[in-house]
């Protein structure tokens, strides 16, 4: 079902998030920005969810019109069915320079249509990408899972489009909304962050571009949204966390017994 999470005008972002069946693979979230005839798809994921995303996709847009797939970074859980959206759409990619040479690996050589013109790769620095009248601002986000990520932000509804930070671990029981709850959540992105972020010192940057920015919206590839007080709250949390390499030491590299 999607969900969505701004509409005003010519201008909406919708969410796909029960697309994963929970025996499949680790539940994601997807999105689509549409402003007039112009629209990016975030994140779309792998061949496990290019039928069941095309098919919702189509329901708000002609597939073929799609402007352009935002790929936060690398993970099959992001772009891995690359050569279906480059196929069966017209849409160029937009992706960290670092990943556009890795990216294309995902598309038979001989597939037409998949060449160097339709990708859009952001210097380390990111990039405001055109979206008719509008725009999505690639933000910096590296090392925060990846060594090339970024977050896309919207300016119009002033929703963050996260990827990986932020996320959360949620069921099927769970009802896709935004928090603003922060300290009932922690439990479902803790672990996850501990692990999957790189260290302290780049969270804290990221943390104190985003609180610059002031979105009204935080929303993750994984999990819930969050707004209200819980964006203060998750950045400082963010912010002071220890996390990836702050965390490691000898015991962690030992040759196994």
């Amino acid at each position: 079902m999607a969900t969505t999470l701004f509409e005003h005008g010519n201008h909406r972002c919708i969410a796909f998030n029960d697309l994963v069946r929970g025996d499949d693979g680790v539940q994601a979230n997807q999105f689509l920005i549409q402003h007039g005839d112009h629209s990016a798809l975030l994140d779309p994921g792998g061949a496990l969810l290019y039928t069941p995303l095309s098919m919702a996709v189509s329901q708000f847009i002609p597939l073929k019109s799609l402007t352009y797939i935002l790929a936060s970074h690398q993970d099959p859980d992001i772009i891995g069915a690359v050569d279906r959206w480059l196929m069966y759409t017209d849409a160029k990619v937009v992706c960290s320079r670092l990943w556009g040479r890795f990216v294309p690996h995902s598309v038979p050589h001989y597939q037409q249509g998949s060449s160097n013109d339709r990708y859009v790769l952001l210097p380390d620095a990111g990039q405001r990408v055109p979206l008719g009248d509008s725009r999505i601002d690639a933000l910096p986000a590296h090392f925060l899972h990846s060594v090339g990520n970024f977050s896309f932000y919207d300016p119009v509804s002033r929703i963050l489009f996260s990827g990986d930070i932020g996320a959360s671990m949620i069921d099927s029981s769970v009802t896709y909304a935004p928090t603003e709850d922060f300290k009932a959540h922690l439990p479902r992105m803790a672990g996850f962050h501990k692990r999957y972020m790189a260290s302290n010192r780049v969270a804290r940057l990221w943390a104190a571009m985003i609180r610059e920015l002031n979105p009204v919206m935080i929303v993750p590839q994984h999990g819930l949204p969050m707004k209200g007080d819980a964006i203060s709250d998750f950045l400082d949390w963010l912010s002071e966390l220890p996390c990836g390499v702050d965390l490691m030491d000898s015991r962690d590299y030992q040759l196994p017994d």
